[in-house]
């Protein structure tokens, strides 16, 4: 089980690199997307390089002892130092690439100084888990450990700071990506934390390595996930949100072309179902159907009854959208039943001349809601009603 959890973080994050590259192939000179594909692929570089077996596989392929510390480190530096640029680059403004430029250079600085704090030290015994408060009082190694763990605070609770600032700012899904992203990098700052408090520590004398063994990983895996869950919730979000309400539309219309199945099947007004379909397709071929069958059914519309319907649901309700679906559905059942029984349905020279107001895609989901609270029997009583009151 070692390693397992950093490498299927790993692996969803190369996932979520994989689903963005056709965006990135077709946006290159997007830099808000080149951004976002780096923070993900780098803290996927974190997980990976984290991993026990893969400290040991680095060194010993590289046979530097612990060379993948600083591998490590230098990782988990771009990829906060990515995540602020990230920030800056959302909320856009003229001076933004300036302050991009100064954070790109102060990290590259921060980066070189890892590598050759490294080199100056001297750390010939492997560490896979504990490297830093083994090497704390080592010289050259510590500074590059301090270094790196500064780095990363700073970087994680500016943008921090910076996303729940904005986040009061800006609504919808842009807010709850900032204040997920917000979270991420607060519990990130943990593992700067409680490394730093770790190596202190280690210097004053007591062994705190718990800190730095068993308690960081964690804060860094769950601040990482909910860094880059935040990152992509604003691109995500309103994609889901179209999904989902295609789908709930396309279900909700279900009792409407059960309705007029009959008519939709015997005269062939269906149109094959696509295959495979989203759910914006599927709405698009059910909305299809049901108005071939409305425009085959339209001489069969009782006018009077629609009228009559609609003025009871409207003293009823007070709502004009449902007195309006409340009559289109009377009518509905009344022309499919008479469909059915293969006999035209009486329309009154008073009623001919005027149409019902044609249903919009909202209209018929609120006819359709009609016709399941209603059922057939409702319907037909209220065509029987209407009908005694025209003999009367």
């Amino acid at each position: 089980m070692s390693g397992l959890i950093n490498y299927v973080s790993c692996g969803v994050l190369w996932l979520g690199v994989a689903v963005r590259a056709p965006d990135l192939v077709r946006h290159w000179r997007d830099p808000i997307l080149r951004v976002i594909c780096a923070v993900m692929a780098l803290a996927s570089f974190c997980f990976f390089l984290g991993a026990p077996p893969t400290v040991g596989a680095i060194n010993r392929v590289s046979g530097i002892p612990n060379l993948a510390a600083p591998l490590t480190y230098a990782s988990i530096t771009a990829y906060s130092a990515m995540s602020l640029v990230l920030i800056v680059y959302w909320q856009g403004g003229s001076s933004g690439r300036r302050i991009v430029r100064c954070l790109m250079s102060v990290y590259s600085v921060v980066l070189v100084g890892i590598a050759a704090l490294f080199a100056l030290g001297d750390t010939p015994l492997e560490r896979r888990t504990d490297f830093d408060t083994y090497y704390a009082a080592t010289p050259f190694t510590a500074e590059m450990i301090v270094l790196y763990l500064l780095a990363h605070l700073t970087a994680v609770v500016t943008t921090a700071l910076w996303s729940l600032r904005w986040a009061r700012e800006v609504h919808g899904w842009l807010r709850a990506g900032l204040l997920t992203m917000g979270a991420g990098t607060v519990i990130g700052a943990g593992y700067s934390v409680s490394k730093l408090t770790a190596v202190v520590a280690r210097w004053c004398g007591p062994d705190w390595s718990a800190l730095d063994t068993e308690l960081s990983p964690g804060l860094a895996g769950l601040g990482a996930l909910l860094t880059v869950t935040g990152i992509l919730i604003p691109w995500a979000g309103p994609g889901l949100t179209a999904w989902f309400l295609s789908w709930r539309t396309y279900v909700r219309l279900a009792p409407l072309e059960r309705e007029l199945d009959d008519v939709l099947a015997h005269r062939n007004l269906r149109l094959p179902r696509p295959r495979p379909s989203s759910p914006a397709t599927l709405l698009m071929w059910r909305q299809t159907s049901i108005h071939n069958a409305l425009g085959y059914l339209d001489e069969l519309f009782n006018r009077d009854l629609y009228e009559q319907t609609h003025d009871a649901a409207l003293r009823a309700t007070g709502d004009q959208e449902r007195a309006q679906a409340a009559g289109w559905a009377a009518i509905i059942a009344a022309a499919m039943r008479q469909e059915r029984n293969g006999r035209p349905i009486p329309v009154s020279s008073h009623g001919a001349d005027r149409r019902p107001p044609a249903p919009d895609a909202s209209a018929l989901v609120r006819i359709a809601d009609a016709l399941s609270v209603s059922g057939a029997g409702a319907d037909a009583r209220a065509h029987r009603g209407a009908a005694t009151r025209g003999a009367a």
